[in-house]
């Protein structure tokens, strides 16, 4: 098992993850092409972290950087993480998480944080069991703007 950070010539590893996170999620949303899937991932404020087993993605994540003015460290907002459920259970995901959580003490970052939604009792139980530091209730309010 190996955990990478994906950069732009990963486009087919980054492609295979979202299909995970597809499945994971179950999504029926459609992928981005590859031009726009290269363009996230040369953005410096966008990382991408896989997981894969004898070279074939297996699970991920993806965080967004987010700059402050409160301070100059940076935090990392982990906006997905996902594990093919044929391969969930045998701690990628923590893997994944202690990966992240080196990458960004190393690189300068204040914090990392995710959120899960309260009645995802699988996510909820999953991040209780990482090593992290403090945990909140938080309520969520979304602005959409397309008029589907």
């Amino acid at each position: 098992m190996e955990i990478i950070k994906l950069n732009d010539s990963n486009i087919s590893d980054f492609r295979n993850l979202i299909e995970i996170f597809k499945d994971v999620f179950e999504s029926k949303e459609q992928m981005a092409d590859n031009e726009q899937l290269g363009a996230l991932l040369a953005n410096p404020n966008f990382i991408v972290f896989v997981a894969r087993q004898n070279n074939t993605v297996v699970g991920g994540l993806t965080i967004y950087v987010l700059h402050r003015y409160y301070s100059t460290k940076p935090i990392a907002y982990i906006y997905d993480v996902g594990v093919s459920p044929a391969f969930q259970g045998r701690g990628i995901g923590k893997l994944l998480m202690a990966e992240v959580c080196r990458y960004c003490k190393e690189n300068g970052f204040e914090d990392a944080y995710v959120e899960a939604e309260s009645d995802d009792k699988d996510a909820v139980n999953f991040y209780r069991k990482t090593k992290y530091d403090s945990e909140m209730n938080a309520i969520h309010f979304t602005y959409h703007f397309d008029d589907k």
